[in-house]
């Protein structure tokens, strides 16, 4: 925007849940582990990782075992060495459906930026969500690599929002995917000094932080 008193915050990597980008890129540059290192596998055949959780296996309902089916399923197509499970949701989200992948190469499950991750998390939403049926809405994840970028883009929101208040300005984040914003929305609901709003529409809805007078 032009607006003299409003900064325009430009796109620091959140991935776009509403369709896959190119990927391809040094996932340690991220901040991901590589999983690119040990031995080779035999072929394709040797046995994928099971059993690494410790806490009992959340078995989900219908919908959320047919997610799990599809992932799974998928990650064997791509002879990775990896293996899915279910998550159970947070409470502030039953009926979110979460799928953690972990193993040795969910290092190349994610990808730059998440995006391979987000196509695999995009082709599981269509999956879930046929025409006639309630929306759910489906997180993958590899490794916490979500988890560790809603941290980041929590911390960056407080502080882009100290800064709002110190400046007296809006500032305007690049267009955001849903859950991304809810990350925004949340980390400053209660920080004091500024209101947070989406504007746009489809792919260019975007969060503003908006300095509150006294």
């Amino acid at each position: 925007m032009s607006d003299a008193n409003e900064n325009e915050v430009a796109d620091e990597g959140w991935d776009d849940e509403d369709g896959p980008e190119n990927a391809g890129d040094d996932p340690e540059a991220e901040g991901v582990p590589s999983s690119e290192g040990g031995e080779p596998r035999d072929n394709g055949q040797a046995e994928r990782s099971r059993g690494r959780r410790d806490e009992p296996p959340y078995e989900g309902d219908e919908r959320s075992r047919a997610a799990l089916t599809f992932v799974d399923d998928l990650l064997e197509h791509m002879d990775m060495d990896c293996d899915v499970e279910l998550r159970r949701p947070k409470p502030d989200e039953p009926n979110e459906i979460q799928l953690e992948i972990f193993g040795r190469d969910a290092g190349r499950i994610i990808g730059k930026k998440g995006q391979v991750l987000s196509a695999l998390q995009y082709l599981t939403n269509r999956v879930v969500n046929r025409p006639g049926l309630e929306k759910r809405y489906v997180m993958v994840d590899a490794e916490g690599y979500r988890s560790r970028r809603d941290d980041t883009l929590a911390t960056m929101a407080r502080r882009l929002g100290k800064q709002a208040v110190t400046e007296g300005k809006i500032i305007t984040f690049e267009p955001m995917n849903p859950r991304d914003r809810r990350v925004i929305h949340l980390a400053l609901a209660k920080f004091d000094g500024v209101v947070t709003k989406s504007e746009g529409e489809g792919d260019e809805r975007r969060v503003q932080i908006i300095p509150v007078r006294r």
